[in-house]
């Protein structure tokens, strides 16, 4: 079955009770036994619940998963992900990354003697190097948020595989219609299907899918002890956001191309960061392991004082100055002082997160509507 078929039909068909199409919101708490420890699936909507069950399932076969887990939100998944560990654990991760995972990782987790490393992880022998036997999970992100480095996951899950590491890898950017990082030897996927998987900003939700059944039983059991699950009308938007993802992200991705090429030929661009670029320093590695390149883009401009940003930033009008990214319309944020303010700002200049750094989420709009607005508030 090809992506365009999986994304409608894959793990789901049509309700046995009534015949309907669309999968039904079950908005239920509990649900009735016929007698004692009898039941049809189902006993609380926390352990689990039909359209909850079904988005699960249907992102597990995208991925070519086989176990899907559904969270309230990308950060409540991730949260299930370290508490797999134990205190004295240690993880590493890319020195990019999103600040809401480096907020939770360093803010949370290492008050419970879990240690974390953030390595340029395009180096693999930087990655390797630090591994050492208290190494218990490679959390990888790939593209990174904000600067699109691209992370080789075919060369950390050799080295994952060599030392009996987990990897998990945040699939959020690129989707499973650009790679699938399962089958490119990871343990675990996370997503933030907040984004580009429901795909119209008007749901907040987080999924991890994995393959191995004892991963899967740790991360069940989680799921339901902690409680952080999302809930059925929230399932339900996800699943239908899913059936045309594949649609949108050709979209996103013809879109991307045509912005990264007008970006790197404008004369108050300084850096343009795009995976599809061939001056992208990881565009070989893109080219291997993704199908297209999104249509995440960010760029820094040559004057780099972080008021020059701000000034560009206030002037787009199709562009809404937002949070979050991977919405049908067109997003611009300012990483500095938006998603990623909870580094530290050494930390944020070492791996790129500039003061005059801007990051796009480019929608499905007409890409010379979005030109034109590029244009105008770069004048």
């Amino acid at each position: 079955m090809k992506f365009g078929t999986k994304v409608i039909h894959a793990a789901l068909s049509p309700d046995e009770a009534t015949g309907a199409v669309m999968t039904p919101i079950y908005q239920t708490s509990t649900f009735a036994q016929s007698e004692v420890g009898k039941h049809k699936g189902f006993e609380y909507s926390r352990t689990g619940n039909p359209t909850r069950k079904a988005l699960e399932d249907n992102i597990a076969a995208l991925e070519n998963g086989i176990f899907g887990a559904a969270f309230g939100s990308g950060l409540a998944a991730i949260d299930c992900v370290i508490k797999m560990l134990k205190p004295g654990d240690e993880v590493i991760s890319t020195n990019d990354l999103y600040g809401g995972s480096y907020r939770l990782f360093t803010t949370i987790f290492e008050q419970y003697g879990i240690q974390f490393h953030f390595v340029p992880m395009d180096d693999l022998d930087a990655v390797e190097a630090c591994l050492n036997k208290r190494t218990k999970l490679i959390w990888v992100e790939t593209p990174t948020n904000p600067t699109m480095q691209i992370i080789d996951i075919k060369g950390m899950a050799k080295i994952s595989k060599k030392y009996n590491v987990i990897l998990a890898v945040d699939n959020t950017f690129a989707t499973p219609y650009l790679q699938r990082p399962l089958d490119l030897g990871a343990d675990i996927v996370m997503h933030s299907a907040t984004k580009y998987l429901g795909g119209h900003s008007d749901v907040v939700m987080g999924i991890l899918v994995v393959r191995d059944a004892d991963i899967a039983k740790e991360m069940y059991r989680i799921q339901n002890s902690s409680g952080a699950i999302c809930g059925p009308m929230d399932s339900f938007l996800v699943l239908r956001g899913i059936k045309t993802l594949h649609l949108r992200m050709k979209a996103h991705c013809e879109n991307g191309r045509k912005i990264a090429h007008y970006l790197e030929n404008h004369p108050k661009v300084d850096n343009v960061y795009w995976p599809g670029l061939t001056t992208h320093k990881n565009h070989t590695i893109a080219k291997d392991q993704m199908d297209d390149f999104g249509g995440m883009i960010s760029f820094s401009l040559k004057d780099d004082k972080e008021h020059t940003a701000i000034n560009v930033l206030n002037r787009f009008k199709l562009f809404s100055l937002a949070e979050s990214l991977g919405g049908v319309e067109s997003l611009v944020g300012h990483p500095a002082s938006m998603t990623h303010a909870a580094i530290p700002k050494a930390e944020r200049i070492k791996s790129g997160v500039v003061d005059s750094l801007i990051r796009l989420s480019v929608g499905v709009e007409d890409a010379e509507d979005l030109i034109a607005d590029l244009e105008q508030a770069l004048r």
